[in-house]
């Protein structure tokens, strides 16, 4: 069912060897099934009677624990782990477990627009106190944006806008030929610097 490959398990097996992790196992759960947010979750689990109903698959040095209710979603699941320089890192691949758009191809243009605002383009914005909404999509397909929060006033807007923004819409809408911002940033009370 789930696939952990040789350096993962060596990894994990190094990961267990350590004293704060002597009495702990894995556990492996579907989060957010069937929406854009769906990914999955392994995190270190003191045993207890709530897994009880968990499939248990044991390894050598290590258990993994799998969320009874995540088993459909993590069917043939694999576990691997990377080391690029300095960087490592176990990457989760589920065949199954994949994010789901929630939106019909075939909507208006600007509903396609706002979803992605509200489900990409927000969501990175909200790390600095930022918010983008859309305020028109004109007769030439140009997105008109209003930056909030804060990203009103701040230097780097237009690096965001081209770089950021009009990069991601345009891949994921080709149809759209600019995005352009109508914000006031002479007005931005707490620009993120």
């Amino acid at each position: 069912m789930i696939k952990i490959t040789n350096s993962a398990q060596v990894y994990l097996k190094k990961l267990f060897d350590r004293p704060e992790n002597k009495d702990k196992s894995l556990r492996l759960r579907a989060v957010d099934p069937n929406t854009p947010y769906a990914e999955a979750s392994l995190e270190f689990i003191n045993i207890g009677p709530e897994h009880t109903d968990d499939l248990l698959i044991n390894f050598n040095g290590f258990s993994l624990f799998v969320d009874n209710k995540s088993t459909k979603y993590l069917e043939g699941a694999k576990i691997d782990f990377k080391a690029k320089g300095v960087k490592e890192e176990l990457q989760i691949e589920t065949p199954h477990l994949q994010p789901v758009s929630l939106l019909d191809e075939n909507a208006p243009l600007e509903e396609r627009v706002q979803y992605l605002i509200e489900m990409e383009v927000n969501p990175a914005l909200a790390a600095h106190g930022g918010v983008v909404r859309l305020v028109e999509i004109t007769e030439n397909n140009e997105v008109i944006l209003q930056f909030g929060g804060g990203c009103q006033g701040c230097g780097m807007v237009d690096v965001t806008l081209k770089q950021g923004i009009e990069q991601t819409l345009k891949e994921r809408l080709p149809e759209i030929t600019a995005v352009k911002d109508a914000t006031d940033h002479s007005c931005g009370e707490n620009p993120y610097y």
